[in-house]
């Protein structure tokens, strides 16, 4: 007889294989034609509002892991949200102004001298859509929900209307001016940058030590010293008009070889050794407030070079005196216009020397370094010439050098309103905490915001300048110029007459004759991100200013965390979001930078077609996100064997959920049987977890409780003794009903504690469930953890039950390596209980054998073979019986049944049973 028709197996209409790339495509394109995002807003409206602000990436290229990495975790966020009793809308965005899309366009054979600004223009916006649409559609295929039909992208008219009033708004409170200053300066990019856009590489720079004779000693110095500064950019030396000593350091006169020497004192040793000065005799000292005014000439110039004071100078480095070039640095800026120093600056905006600068006109910037220090050989100003390799700013796109350049730009005046940024700040909440020191310190030492750009693509700065070249800002302007953005768009700014686009009837003090002209330099693009709390937290109805939380890489506390606070505080008075979470970088299997050229860069497109979103997004879940992020090919089979954990486990649940109806096979939690309200008690802990990790963004957390759950509480303890008692007992047998009931409750509370990490599998998963009457795991609510009757009594006993099975699972092992057993079910084990509180534990729980997968278990209060261990001693020995050929436990009882010899009398019974039916 085949007893196999009378086993109540599991049946696997929940595929195994998760098969992702092929199944998420299809469901991606389901949740589209049901606008699953519309329906988890309907069924959420009225709830308490939560809004995670998206920050824009730039519309530019396929996605890479750090946007995978972001937008997922956003994403787990959201979700979450919004089935935690919130109404979390979520609008992705998209930065689509800058040099990146003219360079795009520069490669793609755009002559744009062929055609007008506003013609260019436009070809940037076509450009920049079909971006956006590119990365949408990739966005979606890692399985974040958002409201992807309505985004907010930076170049649309509302958006730039919105930005348009944050400049007047700042302008109005007086934040806002032009003035001649030095600033990064771009030769690469011609333009000025501002510091978020710079990053520091390692560049290898000529260091030179070069004398400058006194021409006027004032009563202090002879005449014939020479006054040594260092610096590592020699370039600079053509506009060098003084030298900065420190008001309160001691300077000594160093007589060597005949000649007279001025450095600071505590720079003696230091400068002696770099000039392989062998014998220095120290002739004078003075401080160096005394020596102010004193002249220098310059070394090859016919030009005076004025000794004047700086708190900046140090004696960190160099000699304790510092050329100054006004037109080249901003301390040296500062610095000289208190003695009202002209601003030199003979280098153009692409870097090459002009007129200003005799005898370099035309050749580059570091180019000239080579000649200048030739020159400086000749005229014997130059002592020591060598070579160091330092931390040096680089334009953050081209990633090419930046020098310091004086020149014409609109400034957002940081110092004004920067204690009220960092009173802000210190409100805010910081996921890492130390997010809030990098801000506050970034804030604390800033001053002025270079906000104006010599490009095209971008917003124009809203400025008119009247006859007499006088800015002209007001209300009315502001108001107006955003009024005809929100109607026609930025372009016109290029295309319009100037006329057409003032207010009917402006007239203006500074232009007599009613002409005026307009502002040709655009603004920065992070004043474009950094006014998204207006242009999308305003101007969007479903959504509200402050947001709960903006979330991006840690590169954007110099970016988007900080220009966006700049902006709000100096418009509202405070921070545009509560929260701030940041996450590190993705690095490859070895810690080290993505790179095409090193041929380490993960893709995340490849990983989707290969193993599934699914798993990329548990990997996001399984890491530390707040600190870079390792990837590789081993690291994501390693999370698949993860994912595969998971599945399986679901898998085994609801294949043997096969028969069980909710509404009626469901036991009442006060008959299920012990273990059953144990393992309710243990899920019951797991939601608290998780619930908990969620609340705290600790997504790692998670992956590791539910791992575990899965993989010890499950699979190596429920699951495995559960299947003698679902695949044995009658189809309606009461111990059989118990389990399915706690089956059913785990599986539809893991499927939801799940959700927002394994958006497509729970999907997949919910749709399998008997029983439930909602279309999408979506659309249904967190698990909150219930009260188990006894929950404390019960949890204490099989707590401790759990510590006696390890000692006897031990005893099992041990006894499998020894060859005394093959399977547990082929034991027969002795126990021997080592206290009193264990043995009355084990007198109460039923069906011992079964729990612990053995075919026989006898308790007893001694016996001298057992083996000790910490809460029992026990004796493995192989059962005498023969094997059931039902359920394979070997049992005395086979063979007594005459209908069913193969059977033992449990199986018997239940078989005779089952055909009498």
């Amino acid at each position: 007889m085949d007893y196999k028709q009378t086993l109540l197996m599991p049946e696997t209409e929940f595929p195994m294989r998760g098969n992702l790339p092929n199944k998420e495509p299809k469901m991606q394109e389901k949740w589209d034609e049901t606008d699953i995002y519309a329906q988890v807003q309907k069924r959420t409206e009225g709830r308490p509002l939560f809004i995670l602000h998206d920050g824009p990436p730039y519309a530019n290229g396929d996605l890479h892991m750090g946007h995978a990495l972001n937008k997922i975790l956003k994403d787990f966020i959201v979700r979450y949200k919004s089935m935690a009793g919130f109404h979390a809308p979520y609008v992705p965005g998209w930065d689509t102004h800058g040099l990146p899309i003219e360079s795009a366009l520069a490669k793609k054979k755009v002559d744009r001298k062929k055609m007008s600004v506003a013609e260019f223009r436009q070809k940037c916006a076509e450009y920049a859509l079909q971006q956006v649409d590119n990365q949408r559609t990739q966005f979606k295929q890692l399985g974040v929900r958002g409201d992807w039909n309505n985004p907010y992208i930076t170049l649309t008219k509302d958006y730039e209307a919105a930005q348009i009033k944050v400049f007047g708004e700042m302008a109005k409170k007086g934040y806002i001016y032009k003035g001649l200053k030095p600033v990064y300066w771009s030769p690469s990019s011609e333009s000025a940058l501002a510091e978020a856009e710079i990053e520091y590489q390692d560049k290898r720079s000529a260091s030179i030590y070069v004398a400058f004779e006194v021409k006027d000693g004032k009563d202090l110095l002879d005449g014939d010293e020479k006054f040594i500064i260092w610096t590592t950019t020699p370039w600079t030396i053509p506009a060098n008009l003084a030298i900065s000593l420190h008001p309160d350091l001691e300077y000594a006169v160093v007589k060597v070889d005949g000649n007279k020497y001025v450095i600071a004192h505590d720079m003696l040793k230091e400068v002696s050794d770099m000039l392989e000065w062998e014998n220095s005799e120290v002739i004078k000292t003075f401080k160096g407030q005394q020596a102010e005014n004193i002249v220098a000439k310059h070394p090859f110039y016919d030009r005076d070079s004025l000794i004047i004071l700086g708190e900046h100078v140090t004696t960190d480095s160099g000699t304790g005196l510092v050329h100054t070039a006004p037109g080249h640095g901003e301390d040296d800026f500062f610095v000289s216009k208190k003695y009202g120093l002209d601003v030199l600056c003979p280098v153009d905006e692409k870097g090459y020397f002009t007129e200003e600068a005799p005898g370099f006109e035309g050749l580059f910037y570091d180019a000239a370094n080579k000649e200048i220090t030739q020159k400086l050989e000749e005229v014997g100003a130059l002592l020591k010439l060598n070579f160091i390799t330092h931390s040096y700013p680089h334009d953050w796109r081209t990633k090419k050098p930046t020098i310091f350049r004086a020149t014409n730009q609109w400034f957002a005046s940081i110092k004004d309103f920067r204690d009220d940024i960092l009173t802000e700040i210190n409100r805010v909440n910081w996921y890492p905490k130390w997010g809030e020191t990098r801000l506050y310190n970034m804030v604390r030492d800033r001053e002025d915001w270079c906000i104006s750009r010599q490009r095209t693509w971008g917003v124009p700065i809203p400025v008119f300048y009247g006859e007499d070249r006088t800015p002209i800002i007001t209300d009315e302007t502001i108001s107006h110029v955003s009024d005809l953005f929100r109607q026609h768009g930025s372009n016109i700014w290029f295309e319009w007459e100037t006329k057409d686009l003032l207010p009917d009837g402006f007239t203006s003090e500074h232009s007599p004759n009613g002409t005026f002209t307009k502002e040709t330099d655009i603004m920065d693009v992070w004043f474009d991100s950094g006014s998204s709390h207006e242009g999308v937290l305003v101007e969007r109805p479903e959504l509200r200013r402050p947001a709960d939380v903006y979330l991006e890489g840690s590169d954007q506390y110099r970016g988007w965390f900080n220009s966006s606070i700049s902006t709000a505080v100096a418009v509202t008075g405070n921070a545009p979001y509560e929260t701030i979470i940041s996450h590190g970088f993705a690095l490859d299997g070895e810690g080290r930078k993505m790179s095409k050229s090193v041929g380490n860069v993960v893709v995340p497109a490849k990983i989707m077609k290969q193993y599934g979103a699914d798993i990329l997004r548990l990997w996001v879940a399984s890491v530390d996100y707040q600190a870079d992020v390792r990837i590789s090919d081993d690291i994501i089979k390693q999370t698949s064997e993860g994912y595969r954990k998971i599945r399986n486990t679901f898998r085994f649940m609801l294949g043997n959920l096969h028969d069980f109806d909710p509404k009626t096979d469901v036991v009442p939690e006060e008959s299920l049987q012990e273990v059953d309200r144990y393992m309710l008690i243990r899920l019951q802990e797991l939601i608290e977890k998780v619930r908990y990790a969620y609340d705290n963004y600790e997504f790692s957390t998670i992956y590791h409780n539910v791992h575990n759950f899965c993989s010890i509480d499950l699979s190596s303890f429920y699951l495995d003794f559960a299947k003698d008692v679902l695949y044995i007992e009658g189809k309606d047998s009461e111990r059989r009903r118990s389990i399915q009931t706690v089956y059913f409750e785990t599986v539809t509370t893991m499927v939801r504690l799940l959700a927002p990490i394994l958006a497509h599998t729970a999907e997949e998963i919910w749709g399998y469930i008997p029983g439930v009457e909602e279309e999408s795991v979506q659309l249904t609510d967190m698990p909150k953890p219930k009260e188990i009757k006894n929950k404390e009594e019960l949890k204490a006993k099989w707590d401790q039950f759990m510590e006696v099975r390890d000692d006897i699972l031990k005893a099992l092992e041990e006894a499998r390596a020894n060859k005394v057993i093959g399977k547990s079910l082929e034991a027969r084990i002795v126990v021997v209980p080592k206290h009193e509180k264990t043995k009355e534990l084990l007198e109460t729980i039923e069906h011992l054998h079964q729990l612990l997968i053995v075919s026989g278990l006898e308790l007893v209060d001694e016996n001298e073979n057992a083996k000790e261990f910490d809460h029992v001693s026990v004796l493995v020995e192989k059962h005498t019986g023969e094997k059931c050929e039902r359920c394979w436990v070997a049992s005395d009882t086979v063979g007594s049944n005459e209908a069913y010899p193969e059977l033992c009398n449990r199986c018997a019974d239940i078989v005779t049973e089952h055909y009498a039916n």
